[in-house]
């Protein structure tokens, strides 16, 4: 793998920000599109524009099966048994919130406990709350230790027959962490608890086999894969799909429809309702191709290197403290600097060109347990180089001198 030539694939990359050339370090939040995924948009649209699955001329069957390759792509990018577990959504918060509002509602009963982990996002706290309250069920939170590591023995402590349920993210977008899901799903499923895994951040970094890790739902987000923003895909056991209740309500959905009753499709089309984000789902492939063609080793053993180089050189900078230091992470660095807020810091960098993400990075709660009120966050891909990190590691004491 030539990084260089990799580069030449991320148009985005020649552009200038306040007369700079542009660092792109925010890949936790989204990364950047290649011109393969920019031309499968735009191709779609120029030459085969047309509503899917239900229409018998040539542009609605090109787009359909268009579509539906997607959908095996997925399937073969995670590792599912059968293509019908495969429900294309808006992204990882529309997989968690359709989990929730469907197998939750339907099997969450008073006094029931849901687990999740002090690292997670917002968007896997806060449906399993609203599902909490509404069932007079309990949340319950494994901690976290001060290196950013899952408290495993609480975990196991916390479970029980009364817990029916285990949200977990499998890497940290604040800290980089990977989590140890495979034991903890095997933990869960001891005691009868079913496994939700948010493969958010993962899903670009590891190599992804939902049967071998046992969960029993895994979502992620097409924009974090090099993919296009708005759509994303939920994975979920046959048997569960099947006899979990809808969703939303439409076309597609349905079998029959009469005024005295509707019947509902078939998997995975019982959770897709009206017309779906064609375009964005049949460029999700090509991102997936990308990925596939360039391989996940290569991107990973680079991506390391670019994690420890940019560990080394910022530990080196005085009062610089690194937040989330697991054994085991992915390429993002999370650190706060004595004296700096975060907010100030994202914007003298961005006034040299560095893009960084600043603040609680929506995990408001793991910034409380640490102390403080956000952090300065690096995150790297297939496209960074080391060259960049010494631009990153420059502007920080550049930056330092200015506001302190």
């Amino acid at each position: 793998m030539v990084v260089t030539d990799i580069r030449q694939q991320f148009p985005i990359l020649g552009r200038t920000v306040k007369g700079k050339p542009l660092v792109y370090f925010d890949n936790a939040a989204t990364s950047q599109k290649p011109q393969s995924v920019i031309d499968a948009l735009s191709h779609y649209y120029a030459h085969y524009n047309a509503n899917i699955h239900r229409g018998i001329h040539t542009l609605a069957e090109e787009a359909t099966h268009a579509y539906e390759a997607a959908r095996f792509a997925v399937q073969e990018f995670i590792g599912a048994a059968e293509v019908e577990e495969i429900i294309f959504t808006r992204g990882t918060t529309e997989g968690i919130n359709l989990v929730a509002y469907t197998w939750g509602r339907q099997n969450i009963a008073a006094g029931d406990e849901i687990i999740i982990s002090g690292m997670e996002h917002h968007s896997n706290i806060v449906p399993w709350q609203i599902v909490c309250e509404e069932k007079n069920a309990i949340l319950k939170v494994i901690p976290v230790k001060d290196n950013g590591e899952l408290d495993m023995d609480a975990y196991k402590s916390l479970l029980s027959s009364k817990t029916k349920l285990v949200s977990i993210v499998q890497v940290s977008n604040s800290l980089g962490t990977v989590n140890p899901v495979k034991e903890m799903i095997g933990a869960a499923h001891e005691v009868g608890a079913k496994v939700l895994v948010d493969g958010a951040q993962s899903a670009v970094h590891l190599d992804i086999d939902v049967q071998d890790m046992d969960c029993d739902f895994f979502a992620f987000s097409g924009h974090k894969v090099y993919g296009p923003t708005g759509i994303g895909a939920l994975y979920g056991k046959k048997e569960l799909l099947e006899n979990m209740p809808v969703f939303q309500g439409g076309g597609e959905m349905i079998r029959e429809v009469t005024f005295e009753k509707t019947t509902y499709n078939d998997l995975p089309y019982k959770y897709e309702a009206g017309t779906p984000n064609i375009a964005d789902t049949i460029a999700l492939k090509t991102a997936l191709d990308f990925i596939k063609d360039t391989g996940k080793e290569s991107i990973r053993k680079h991506e390391a290197e670019l994690l420890a180089y940019a560990t080394a050189q910022l530990q080196a900078i005085p009062g610089l403290t690194i937040i989330g230091q697991a054994g085991n992470k992915v390429s993002l660095v999370s650190f706060v600097i004595d004296g700096v807020h975060p907010q100030d810091m994202g914007v003298l960098l961005d006034n040299m060109g560095i893009a960084v993400r600043t603040g609680h990075h929506c995990t408001q709660p793991l910034m409380k347990r640490f102390g403080i009120p956000g952090t300065i966050r690096a995150s790297f891909a297939v496209y960074n180089q080391k060259e960049e990190i010494d631009v990153l590691i420059a502007g920080l004491h550049k930056a330092i001198k200015m506001l302190t």
